[in-house]
């Protein structure tokens, strides 16, 4: 049983991850089973090509950025999980109890965070009836979202990144998924708002 099972290895879904794995020392945390199913193979920046991001070297591009996220979050915090090469098919149950099927397992959470991508061949089973059109791209473009409130979709669910509903931009969507991870934080510190920081200061 995860605490939390984040569904997607692109740019929100990996800032959600890196800044939850941040936190491992905090008291609330330590406990935790944090888990990211990584699938990249669909996201879009694998045809990227990066000189508009905060914090990132023009030029850069998409695909190896993906790559390189995935070695950032198993060397930096090798306690997260990371699932690869499996596509979530089907999502049942509510919170605190999803079980979580993909083309080759099932798993279960007391939370998920949904951050693929907004084409509209999203076919989640399960997240079907949260989805409407995309209310910041253009309409020809056919991109969908999930209904949510502030990222919320509904008790335990979240999303993250274009799928939340924001525009297509690196560092908002990198943005939304640190948000979300605060969110999560913040819940398992009994409300208590919280975020994640290191410190060069002794």
């Amino acid at each position: 049983m995860f605490d939390v099972l984040l569904i997607g290895g692109g740019v929100s879904g990996m800032s959600c991850a890196l800044v939850l794995g941040s936190a491992k020392n905090k008291p609330f945390v330590t406990d935790k089973k944090i888990g990211i199913i990584a699938h990249q193979k669909t996201s879009s920046l694998q045809e990227a090509l990066i000189n508009n991001a905060y914090g990132i070297a023009p030029g850069k591009l998409g695909a190896d950025l993906l790559t390189e996220s995935k070695q950032h979050l198993s060397g930096t915090y090798p306690h997260i999980k990371q699932i690869t090469d499996e596509k979530v098919l089907k999502i049942e149950g509510e919170s605190p109890q999803f079980t979580i099927t993909t083309n080759k397992n099932t798993y279960k959470s007391k939370m998920i965070v949904v951050s693929v991508g907004y084409s509209n061949t999203f076919a989640i089973e399960g997240l079907m009836h949260y989805v409407e059109p995309h209310q910041k791209s253009l309409d020809e473009k056919q991109r969908i979202q999930l209904k949510n409130t502030d990222h919320k979709v509904a008790e335990g669910i979240y999303v993250t990144g274009t799928l939340a509903g924001w525009r297509s931009q690196v560092a908002i969507a990198s943005g939304s998924g640190a948000a979300v991870a605060t969110d999560i934080l913040t819940l398992w510190n009994n409300g208590i708002q919280t975020q994640s920081h290191d410190s060069i200061k002794k």
